[in-house]
């Protein structure tokens, strides 16, 4: 009892053998920080598309960059705590890196800190020279988005390696919370997917390709690591409900441009669109998940990619046309919202679908490409998620 209470009052409680012992604030903090980029960049995102980009210090900017400053806190406790420490557990569940000592999920997280810290003044910047945002992929989204992608990864990282290290109720608790932690990493990944997921590309092949890249990667990794047999499905539940509160929400806040050209009458804040049906092959998926289990690997992946992208394809197609049509204009779809500086010729405007493919041998191309992403995917996940599953210097 000595040795744990010693541990516990020198700040290492993550290294802790006790399975009493509860979640530690770090873990907690680098949960919140994985919560608020999700949260900050779909605000950011609707922020551009309703008042225009006045200025960097907007409440969206300030909680993205948030949990970058997070991200620093946790990383440095842990980090500077193991290198300085004499205790051998810590030193045993860390790896060094030229000549720190810490988790990994703290090395990896501190570097998509720094990464996002350093595109703040780079964006801004960007802006000033080139004015509002057209696209969402540039040069400082860019580099944002790896430090985020690398903040989020390291976060869960290092719930895995605590989850390794746990034991009994505390394990089951940190399985939950890795689960929440891909549900993030998902929504983040769907909101880069944007210009390639518009409804006005779902009956072409780039949609398909684009949606098709990550999801099982995800699934995989933190179904293996976790044995939740549902995580998958719990996973799109949260990025599906994650969508629709927002469509839902945000428009009860207002908001007009402050910028030019205004091609479109706003009064409030303009939602994205409403969720891709991924739902449905996760689902489907997990349903399937203990047939597949007795299968070689690459059998498993197979299998598993053809199901997605033919499951998506069949429930997304058809709802493509429903969300043209006038029926889906209202606040439950959303398809009646458009951004301040979209023209009125556009086709997402006429509600008409376009064609991202020159011809149908590339729309063709494009969907096979779909099931070699989905399949490969698959395939990295079983392998992530077997690493992550015995990771304990996370």
């Amino acid at each position: 009892m000595n040795t744990i209470a010693t541990r516990q009052s020198a700040g290492f409680a993550a290294f802790n053998d006790s399975p009493k012992r509860g979640i530690p604030w770090y873990v907690w903090a680098c949960a919140l920080g994985a919560l608020c980029i999700p949260v900050g960049l779909y605000w950011d995102i609707s922020w551009h598309e309703t008042i225009g980009r006045d200025t960097f210090w907007t409440p969206a900017h300030l909680m993205i960059q948030f949990a970058a400053v997070l991200a620093a806190i946790y990383s440095s406790f842990l980090i500077f705590g193991t290198t300085f420490s004499k205790n051998q557990p810590a030193q045993n569940a860390s790896v060094s890196v030229f000549g720190f000592r810490g988790p990994l999920g703290a090395f990896i997280s501190a570097w998509g800190g720094v990464a996002m810290l350093t595109s703040a003044p780079f964006d801004n910047w960007w802006h000033d020279a080139y004015g509002l945002d057209v696209r969402i992929i540039s040069p400082p989204h860019v580099l944002l988005a790896m430090g985020i992608a690398a903040l989020m990864w390291g976060a869960a990282i290092l719930v895995a390696g605590e989850m390794n290290r746990s034991e009994g109720p505390l394990r089951k608790h940190l399985e939950w919370l890795l689960v929440a932690c891909g549900g993030n990493i998902l929504i983040l990944s769907m909101l880069f997917k944007l210009e390639y997921t518009n409804r006005i590309f779902m009956h072409s092949g780039i949609f398909y390709l684009a949606v098709s890249i990550g999801p099982l990667l995800l699934w995989n990794a933190i179904s293996i690591a976790t044995g939740r047999r549902w995580a998958g499905a719990i996973m799109a539940a949260m990025y599906t409900g994650f969508f629709l509160l927002c469509l839902w929400i945000f428009p009860f806040f207002p908001g007009e441009p402050k910028l030019g050209p205004v091609y479109q009458q706003v009064t409030h804040f303009i939602p994205l669109q409403f969720p891709v049906l991924i739902l449905v092959p996760a689902v489907l998926l997990d349903l399937l998940h203990p047939r597949l289990q007795a299968l070689d690997k690459w059998q498993q992946a197979a299998i598993q990619g053809i199901i997605f992208v033919v499951t998506l394809a069949a429930v997304q197609w058809p709802f493509g046309n429903f969300l043209m049509a006038p029926a889906s204009r209202n606040w439950i779809f959303g398809t009646n919202y458009f951004f301040f500086f979209l023209p009125p010729t556009t086709k997402q405007a006429q509600h008409l679908f376009a064609s991202w493919e020159l011809t149908s041998v590339h729309f063709w191309r494009n969907v096979v490409f779909s099931f070699v992403a989905a399949i490969l995917s698959a395939r990295i996940g079983i392998v992530f998620g077997n690493w992550l599953r015995r990771v304990q210097r996370g």
